[in-house]
């Protein structure tokens, strides 16, 4: 694996061994990405800053770690023969649909310049696919929750409350709804999806199949912690949102990954829950 480590870190993988040969290096580099594909027959491409309110106020940010770093990747993959690709792309792509839960069908229309970037790949690696023969699965994550966050609402609600136990700001009014996905059923869906599709390019949403509100997750984090009499303050800055390129209302419809046989054991809550749970122990500020 490659991994420049903006955010991963070496000891997440002290358990796997020598099982796993680690390169430090950068995708946006291609001769790192050169590296990185030789002698491997399958590439799962999951580097990536996951922050979307960054695209707002730095947008070069997420053109050079999707865009550029998809293409040199791809570009390494034809000069070295790999055939196989697993993208993590994102829910992102669809910005503010009209209705939810949304297919694979509905139109890409992003309002970040994240999701633009994500939709980007994903027609690069379409192009690959029809010219060098490459296979590729295109994953649309929704939220995924796991141990060890570093990002994201989850570790944004746990951090504010440990600084004020008192108080919790949400950005937006908090009935932006979502769609989270516990890293368990993420990983069994992403392996269930590449080594069950045969197209050529393929895409699926992962999520579980129900949604929940902000606030119903700020809910949850307040009474694992257990506070009590916690101030919900919202800062909305457009149509209930948080920020500029967040979306009010994201699910996704997982019928394709279904008919593959992927069932996914915990719904939003439950995957919310579990997280909070995980990082109640070692959690960092």
């Amino acid at each position: 694996m490659i991994d420049n480590l903006s955010s991963g870190r070496l000891e997440n993988l002290r358990h796997l061994g020598d099982s796993v040969e680690v390169i430090i290096g950068d995708l946006k580099r291609p001769e790192d990405a050169l590296r990185a594909v030789d002698g491997v027959d399958s590439v799962f491409h999951f580097a990536v800053n996951p922050e979307v309110r960054v695209s707002t106020t730095n947008p070069e940010t997420h053109f050079n770690e999707n865009v550029v770093a998809i293409f040199n990747l791809l570009e390494a993959m034809r000069r070295r023969g790999v055939k196989e690709l697993v993208f993590a792309s994102s829910s992102s792509v669809y910005g503010e649909p009209v209705e939810i839960p949304v297919s694979e069908g509905a139109l890409i229309r992003p309002v970040s310049v994240y999701g633009a970037s994500k939709a980007a790949c994903e027609n690069l690696i379409h192009a690959y696919t029809r010219l060098y023969g490459i296979k590729a699965v295109a994953l649309r994550y929704a939220n995924v929750v796991r141990p060890r966050l570093r990002h994201g609402v989850v570790w944004d609600f746990m951090n504010k409350l440990r600084a004020n136990p008192r108080e919790l700001e949400v950005l937006g009014d908090g009935t932006q709804v979502r769609s989270y996905i516990y890293i368990d059923d993420a990983v069994e869906a992403t392996i269930l999806a590449w080594k069950k599709t045969d197209d050529a390019f393929s895409i699926f949403n992962v999520a579980s199949e129900d949604w929940i509100t902000v606030d119903e997750v700020a809910k949850i984090v307040i009474e694992i912690m257990g506070l009590k009499d916690v101030k919900i303050i919202h800062k909305p800055v457009a149509h209930g949102v948080g920020w500029l390129g967040d979306v009010k209302k994201i699910a996704l419809k997982i019928d394709q990954l279904k008919a593959l046989g992927f069932k996914p054991k915990l719904n939003s809550a439950q995957a919310i829950e579990k997280t909070v749970n995980s990082m109640m122990g070692d959690f960092v500020k």
